[in-house]
Formats: C-alpha cells, sequence, structure tokens
C-alpha cells in the first residue's frame, strides 16, 4: 500500500491546483472589495473586513474548483490543467459582477442565481466528462444531432412568430415553469457536432472542390447538401427570430468549420460573398437592422443634431456604454466604485463596458488575454488529437468562444453592430453557462482520450 502512495500523488494535477490559486486570490480580494464598499467602510482596519458568512458565495465557488481538481486527479489526470483555472477565473469574474450589479438593476438575488449556475455548469461539466468516455457515438448520430437542432429552431420560431411587430428583435427563449431555456446556446454545440462528423467522413471529396462557380471551386452538389440545410437554420434565426447576433454566430461557425475541414479558402470566400448579399436582403427587409447599423454612424466626438436624435432613440444604450468605457481610464475606477447601471441591460449584453469602466483598460487586456488562452488551449487540444473527427469537434467547439466573444465585444465597442449573444462565462444568464461548461467538458475529454491514447502507442 505504500509504494501505490508515490504513484497516486506523482499523477495528481499539481499545475492545475495551483494555476487555481491566482484565480482564488482574485476573487476573494473582489470579495472583499465589494463587501467594503457595500458597509461604506471609509477607514480599514481590522473590525471591518467581512466575515467568513459574507464571504460565502466566493467561498462556495473556490470549494467546488478544489473539489473539480480532486476528482478530475482520479478519474481524468490527463486531461488538460489549463482550462479549468482559466474559465473558473472568468466564471468568477461574471459572479463578482452580478453581486455588484444585482441591487443597482433592480434585481439583489442575481449574483446567488449566477453563482448557482456556475456550480451546476460545473457538475453539468464532470458529468461531461464521465459520459462521452467513447466519443465515436457522436459522429454516429450526426443526423440525430442535426434534427435536434432544427426542432429547437422550430419551437423557437413558433414562440417568435408571435410576435407581431416584424421590425423588432426577440430573443430566442423557451420557458419551461420557473426556468428559462435560450436553444441557441444548445443548438451552436449540437451544428458543431454535425459539422464535425460530417466534414471529417467526406474532407477528401470537400478537399477537391470541383464545383466551379465562375473562379470559385464548391464542394459537390451532393456534399454540399447536408451543409446548407445546417446554414439555414442560420438564416431561419435570422428571419424568424430576428436576432441578428445568433445569425452571426451560426454563419461564422459554418464559415469555420468548413475552412477547417476542407482547408480551401475559396469556400469561406464563397460564403462571405453570399452572408454578404443575404445581409443585404435582410438590412432592406427588417428595419431595426437599418437602425442597428445606422447606430454604428453615430458621431459621440463631434456630437450633432442627428447624433442627439440617435441618443434619444436606438443609441441611448451604445452611447452609455461608450461613455461607461471612456470613463475607465487606464485603471478603472475600481471594482464596485464606477457607474455601470447607467447602462441598459449592462448585466448581460453590455457586461465588457461595466468591466471596462471598473476595472480600465488593464483589466479588459487581462480578460481578452485570458480568453486568448482558452482558444489556446482548445486549438491545441485539436491540434494533438489523432482522429480527424475530434480534430475538428475541438477546433470547432474552440471557435465558439472566438466568434461569440468577437461580436460582442466589437458590438459593445461600436465595431459591429450590436448584438444580444452573451460574452462566455462573463455575461449574466444560466443557459450561457450550462453550454459553455459542455464545451469545456468535450474539451477536457478529447484531451483526456488524446493523452491515453498516446501512452498506449508508447
Amino acid at each position: 500500500m505504500a509504494s501505490r502512495s508515490p504513484g497516486k500523488l506523482r499523477n495528481y494535477r499539481w499545475k492545475e491546483l495551483g494555476l487555481l490559486i491566482i484565480p482564488f486570490i482574485i476573487l476573494l480580494l473582489g470579495m472583499i472589495q465589494l463587501l467594503l464598499i457595500h458597509d461604506n467602510a471609509n477607514t480599514f482596519s481590522v473590525k471591518s473586513l467581512p466575515t467568513l458568512q459574507e464571504l460565502i458565495p466566493i467561498l462556495g465557488l473556490i470549494g467546488v474548483l478544489v473539489g473539480t481538481n480532486i476528482l478530475f486527479s482520479f478519474f481524468f489526470p490527463k486531461a488538460d490543467q489549463i482550462l479549468l483555472p482559466l474559465v473558473g477565473l472568468l466564471s468568477g469574474i461574471g459572479v463578482l459582477m452580478a453581486l455588484r450589479l444585482g441591487p443597482d438593476v433592480g434585481d439583489p438575488t442575481a449574483g446567488t442565481r449566477q453563482l448557482a449556475w456556475v456550480i451546476l455548469g460545473l457538475f453539468v461539466c464532470i458529468g461531461t466528462l464521465f459520459g462521452l468516455r467513447n466519443m465515436r457515438w457522436l459522429s454516429r448520430y450526426k443526423y440525430t444531432a442535426a434534427l435536434l437542432g432544427i426542432l429547437l429552431v422550430a419551437f423557437t420560431l413558433v414562440n417568435a412568430l408571435r410576435v407581431k411587430n416584424f421590425n423588432s428583435p426577440t430573443h430566442d427563449q423557451l420557458n419551461f415553469g420557473p426556468f428559462n431555456l435560450q436553444p441557441s446556446e444548445l443548438l451552436k454545440i449540437l451544428i458543431v457536432i454535425f459539422f464535425a462528423a460530417y466534414l471529417s467522413e467526406n474532407r477528401d471529396i470537400l478537399a477537391q472542390g470541383n464545383l466551379r462557380i465562375g473562379p470559385l471551386r464548391l464542394p459537390p452538389l451532393r456534399q454540399l447538401g447536408p451543409l446548407a440545410l445546417m446554414l439555414a437554420i442560420a438564416l431561419l434565426l435570422f428571419l424568424g427570430v430576428r436576432e441578428l447576433g445568433l445569425a452571426l454566430l451560426i454563419y461564422g461557425i459554418f464559415l469555420s468549420m468548413i475552412y477547417l475541414g476542407s482547408g480551401k479558402l475559396s469556400y469561406v470566400i464563397g460564403g462571405l460573398i453570399i452572408f454578404i448579399i443575404l445581409g443585404f436582403v435582410g438590412y432592406k427587409l427588417f428595419g431595426y437592422v437599418r437602425d442597428r447599423f445606422t447606430v454604428l454612424g453615430i458621431d459621440v466626438i463631434h456630437w450633432t443634431s442627428a447624433s442627439d436624435a440617435l441618443y434619444q432613440t436606438s443609441g441611448f444604450q451604445i452611447v452609455q456604454g461608450l461613455i461607461a468605457l471612456a470613463s475607465g481610464g487606464i485603471l478603472g475606477a475600481g471594482l464596485g466604485l464606477g457607474h455601470p447601471a447607467s447602462v441598459p441591460v449592462v448585466q448581460s449584453d453590455f457586461i465588457f463596458t461595466a468591466l471596462g469602466e471598473e476595472l480600465g483598460l488593464a483589466g479588459l487586456f487581462a480578460i481578452i488575454g485570458i480568453y486568448l488562452l482558452i482558444l489556446y488551449r482548445g486549438y491545441r487540444i485539436a491540434i494533438e488529437a489523432s482522429d480527424p473527427f475530434h480534430q475538428l469537434l475541438a477546433a470547432g467547439l474552440t471557435s465558439i468562444f472566438a466568434i461569440q466573444a468577437l461580436i460582442i465585444i466589437a458590438g459593445n465597442m461600436k465595431f459591429l453592430p450590436l448584438t444580444g449573444i452573451p460574452l462566455p462565462f462573463l455575461s449574466y444568464g444560466g443557459s450561457s453557462i450550462i453550454a459553455n461548461y459542455i464545451i469545456i467538458g468535450i474539451l477536457l475529454r478529447i484531451s483526456h482520450n488524446t493523452a491515453q491514447e498516446r501512452e498506449g502507442l508508447a
């Protein structure tokens, strides 16, 4: 028995545990600062420090992260050791911001609910790792995944069509008693599973591109059909749900996956041309799309009567967000010391501006750096995977984080039309948290399986 103990200690995920110390310190300091500001502690003393009971939300999250680390060490010691600390830090910051913003936006229990969703997300991540011991069945049931995605869209469209005003966007949301589900959060995962399985089976034919349309080479019609069908889902979302962000996300996933599966840049160029044409049609059909593009032209430096008219109508949210970002400066006002609640829907759609106001440009660079590290680890898992399906699946799921973060950050900064999709791990909302942790669970499972396969070959 004594000889087995050193082996277990060597298999322990010490790197992951050591990296978790950084988020633990940041989250504890952030929680203490919020409590001190809430208690109006003008002078620092030992008596003004928060009690352990007041720190329970963050201590509970830290405890669950440590428990997850221990569980991974026993059952999945070969899985990537960098992802959990990164997403744990982002999720913790999201909980802190929900605790901080909740009372200001009239929802004092927002932080508690966000914490519950994060903890549930970690359990779902663990369940995903246990449930996907053999991931080949995901490839075999690719059409089932596609059908489930279509059904989710169909239910969403039924709700969306009840709204009589077709010139206003609606959010994809299904209500199940006290729970609200956003089907698009599950749809994006199902689409990646379908594309990964389909492209891995047909990558040789797709790479040939023997169908010519002018200077462009496209896949054969027989192989292009299923891809076009899934792409039509994005158009249904755009036309039926009237949510620009969902269409951008799904179409971005389509373009990235077809490039990863075929290596043909011409497919991406052809897809972008089609997207521009369809975007122009949508611009002409829907007034709310025209309004969002019009807001991009608002001049906040040289204020005019036209700027004022936009500010009073469709441009209020984006202008308030830009003011919040500008007021944050380099180092920010400090956590809990800004006024981010002046931005509408700041806890979800505009969480990036709240972070910019209170953490400053330095804090935003740090957060973007964390996202870049997540992308690096995800793509590295994809590169190291030995199976084409696993490679495409890991790369496609990682691309979701990249596209989603790019769309919402660019929208908050007035580089792209404003959309309502959440910023991964930071925005308030349960569906997004659960879906993101499912993605992390799949990536960890792929990395664990890859390491085991390499050891078996060695």
